[in-house]
């Protein structure tokens, strides 16, 4: 095999894994995204208080240069929670319809559409919930109602599956 066949070879092999990796990737974090969002929508009061809690900030250091952030309404408290869910759930859509295209060949249309659905997560998981709530409403200090870990691993998650879909060659053909 020449030197350009070998190249020729890698690019074959690389144009036909690099799709199949963002398929795979956007079913996964779709996947991942529609359960959390049916878990929300089906099991509505365990998340609840936790978006209760962070809001109210009850379990906090309760430092008094801190607590004026604290919303203690629970109309708002649930305004929020329900504005979460919808945010899930139209990011979940928007995933499927990713992996609907990546499914279908359609690698451009389905790189922006997944594009979408990710910055969705990563501003829910990496402004809401990293941003506001463990800064702004200080969820780090609480140890009963700190969802960090979960947060950054959804962020994380996002932030790579992003990546690859960006890679060269993976919206060939």
């Amino acid at each position: 095999m020449t030197i350009d066949q070998n190249q020729q070879s890698q690019q074959s092999s690389r144009s036909t894994l690099l799709p199949l990796a963002a398929t795979l990737l956007t079913a996964t974090v779709a996947l991942y995204i529609t359960l959390v969002a049916f878990s929300n929508i089906t099991d509505f009061g365990t998340n609840q208080a936790f978006v209760r809690h962070v809001l109210a900030m009850d379990t906090t250091f309760k430092d008094e240069n801190l607590m004026w952030r604290a919303i203690e309404s629970r109309a708002l408290q649930d305004a929020a929670y329900v504005a979460i869910i919808v945010w899930e759930t139209v990011a979940a859509l928007v995933l499927i319809g990713g992996t609907y295209l990546w499914v279908r060949r359609d690698h451009h249309r389905a790189r922006r559409v997944s594009t979408l659905g990710l910055l969705m997560l990563m501003l829910l998981f990496g402004a809401g919930f990293i941003g506001i709530g463990g800064e702004w409403f200080v969820m780090w200090q609480s140890g009963d109602w700190n969802g960090l870990d979960a947060a950054m691993r959804v962020f994380t998650l996002s932030g790579v599956v992003l990546l690859v879909i960006h890679l060269p060659g993976t919206a060939e053909r």
